[in-house]
């Protein structure tokens, strides 16, 4: 009988160095656990957004508005790392997860498509992100909370820009309008998942640490249909809605994304910067 082939000593030491919990072992602590998923999901919107906003660099239809994406792209992924920080190791988490374990919304991963769509998709990102970190800025953990008062600020801004454009490009030109209008179609259907509430947000909005997008469902509904009013564009028709995005379910164009994002990290994981 053949003996076993001898142990390396760098497997002894990967071994020796190895957590003591595999990767489906329950989490010792449950309502940790929540609190990691919950960052993640707020984490991923932002920094899944801010890579899509990144492809314009070089592209948009003037100057002013090339920086301003760009700017725009900066904010949300400081903002991906302030929340992955709470959850890990945020580089970790943002370069060697797969495409299943993402937690990120539908909307924030959709190709950019013309400058319209773009903005349409900013519009109703923006304004909800809003409203939510409004609200997360008084949650009981201290750094959700904290992430939450300096994010704020910086999302104002984004939603008042994506309004903005709304606006003049829907009550621009016809061509303008039509492509807003499309956007906004094209957009709509991701809505309806940001106001989902599954178990895990559940307990982590009983516990205070997280909010309740239901609370400003209203709000969030009359501030869209007022820019629409303004923008002389009528509300997209209600569509079969699309959800799964916080269960690792995502679209295939997620997948390419992540796939040029992590490209570096992932073919050199000793290099530093």
């Amino acid at each position: 009988m053949p003996s076993l082939p001898t142990i390396e000593k760098d497997v002894e030491r990967h071994a020796r160095n190895a957590p003591d919990g595999g990767a489906f072992d329950a989490p010792a602590d449950v309502h940790e656990a929540a609190i990691a998923d919950y960052v993640q999901r707020l984490g991923d919107d932002s920094l899944i957004l801010g890579q899509r906003l990144s492809e314009w660099c070089g592209h948009a239809p003037v100057l002013e508005v090339d920086l301003s994406l760009a700017n725009i792209a900066l904010d949300l992924i400081g903002q991906a790392t302030n929340f992955l920080s709470i959850a890990g190791d945020a580089d970790r988490l943002a370069f060697h997860r797969d495409v299943l374990d993402w937690k990120n919304c539908w909307l924030v991963e959709q190709p950019n498509g013309d400058f319209a769509r773009t903005m349409a998709r900013q519009f109703l990102f923006s304004t909800w992100q809003h409203m939510l970190l409004q609200r997360l800025a008084e949650s009981t953990h201290e750094g959700i909370a904290a992430v939450a008062a300096k994010a704020v600020k910086e999302v104002a801004y984004h939603r008042e820009l994506a309004a903005d454009w709304v606006v003049r490009l829907g009550d621009g030109t016809d061509e303008s309008a039509r492509r807003m209008a499309d956007g906004l179609e094209w957009c709509w259907r991701f809505v309806p998942e940001l106001f989902e509430v599954d178990e895990t947000l559940a307990g982590l909005i009983e516990r205070g640490v997280a909010a309740d997008p239901r609370d400003f469902a209203d709000d969030y509904r009359a501030a869209i249909a007022a820019t629409l009013a303004e923008a002389n564009l009528g509300q997209p028709a209600d569509q079969r809605p699309i959800l799964g995005g916080r269960r690792g379910h995502h679209s295939e164009h997620l997948g390419h994304l992540l796939a040029i994002m992590q490209y570096l990290p992932r073919t050199y994981p000793q290099a530093t910067w």
